[in-house]
């Protein structure tokens, strides 16, 4: 069955990478996959978090949040705090970027990753993910340059949804599509074929190892493509 958007099942919504989008932070990302729009932003801050302090090492986390009408209907915002779902996404958003780390022996700095989804048509998560690990080799070669240290950056990561729709693999869902799928994953990955994170639900019914599988090749597919377009974004 064709999809909304005229894509192949094995094809990526188109992705563009601003680097350098805000001239306030450290390190800065905009990205666009389709329809869906986040502000990346790695800012650098003194002190670390309670578990680190005294060991001379750093840390870094991650922020997430939706602009009230970034989707269809207007949502509220969380003003008392983040909410479960935004919870989650965060941890995911900070365990993906500090797998990108190649060392936390930068000081004691904390480096907050803030993603903020200006328009969503699905892969909010995901791209924050891809986004974010350009603003974070950003502020890592800032912090690296202030110090008088190598980088601590270490690989790439990126992220990517697949899923099942009308019995099909598919690659990067847009809305409509994540809406409607009966099996429906999140893949993160670090430069060139290690494994972060698999997260993936039956939305309705079950799937076989053999399905998984698939997703998975589409999964690896389309975030070697993101690799190549943040080496893009960052110069490399």
């Amino acid at each position: 069955m064709p999809r909304p958007d005229g894509r192949t099942n094995d094809q990526l919504r188109p992705v563009a990478l601003e680097r350098g989008a805000n001239p306030y932070a450290e390190g800065s990302c905009l990205i666009r996959m389709g329809g869906t729009l986040v502000h990346c932003t790695a800012s650098v801050e003194t002190g670390a978090p309670p578990h680190k302090r005294g060991t001379g090492e750093g840390w870094v986390t991650a922020e997430y949040s939706m602009l009230p009408r970034a989707t269809v209907e207007r949502t509220n915002r969380e003003r008392q705090g983040p909410g479960g779902r935004t919870q989650e996404i965060q941890r995911l958003i900070g365990r993906s970027l500090r797998a990108a780390m190649g060392t936390f022996a930068f000081g004691e700095f904390t480096i907050k990753v803030d993603c903020d989804v200006l328009q969503a048509d699905g892969g909010t998560r995901t791209a924050s993910i891809t986004g974010g690990c350009v603003a974070l080799a950003d502020a890592c070669a800032w912090l690296a340059a202030r110090q008088g240290i190598p980088s601590p950056f270490g690989t790439l990561v990126a992220a990517v949804s697949v899923g099942i729709v009308d019995t099909e693999p598919r690659l990067d869902l847009a809305y409509l599509e994540d809406r409607d799928a009966g099996v429906d994953a999140n893949i993160v990955l670090l430069e060139p074929n290690r494994f972060v994170e698999l997260q993936g639900t039956a939305e309705h019914g079950t799937f076989s190892r053999e399905e998984f599988d698939d997703l998975l090749v589409h999964a690896e597919r389309g975030i070697t493509e993101l690799f190549g377009a943040q080496r893009k974004a960052l110069g490399w």
